[in-house]
């Protein structure tokens, strides 16, 4: 009778140690999914910020993006016609649209942050489209799609302050 209890408190102990063993796990691997949930909400919560600001001013996310596409387009077929394809020169698209795009984002948040400053994105953006498309006409001219004369009469007309082309 004796060894029957100290059997039974023999199993009961190690199905106490085994339950213990558990329970320190499902500690361990609650600390870790609460990590795990806690760095994914976060994670979830940036990007929907981003992606709702994009999709709220998607038309200038877009203006950007063809405008530096249009411009490394004809800069790329000028390029080639010129000295050869020079991939460095080509990525350079990308790297400015990437540029581009982490500036206009910047200044939606300050604009949305401070709306006494909602004035900066036509301040700084508006130059830069300026000076895109005028360098995208000069492309397009080098690459041949766009006669020399209109690009020439073009910039005339910008830059009429200047005074005549000779």
């Amino acid at each position: 009778m004796h060894y029957i209890f100290l059997y039974v408190f023999s199993e009961m102990g190690s199905m106490l140690s085994e339950i213990l063993h558990r329970d320190h796990q499902v500690i361990e691997m609650k600390g870790t999914v609460l990590a795990i949930t806690s760095v994914t909400t976060g994670v979830a919560f940036v990007c929907s910020y981003f992606g709702d600001l994009a999709m709220n001013n998607i038309e200038q996310y877009f203006a950007v993006i063809a405008l530096i596409f249009m411009d490394g387009f004809f800069g790329i077929i000028a390029g080639i016609k010129r000295e050869g394809f020079k991939t460095y020169k080509a990525l350079k698209v990308v790297k400015n649209l990437f540029a581009w795009l982490v500036i206009l984002t910047v200044i939606l948040m300050v604009e949305i942050g401070f709306p006494e400053a909602s004035f900066l994105s036509e301040t700084i953006m508006i130059p830069f489209m300026v000076f895109e498309l005028m360098s995208a006409l000069k492309n397009a001219s080098m690459a041949g799609f766009i006669k020399h004369s209109l690009v020439n009469d073009i910039l005339d007309k910008i830059d009429k302050h200047k005074g005549e082309r000779q």
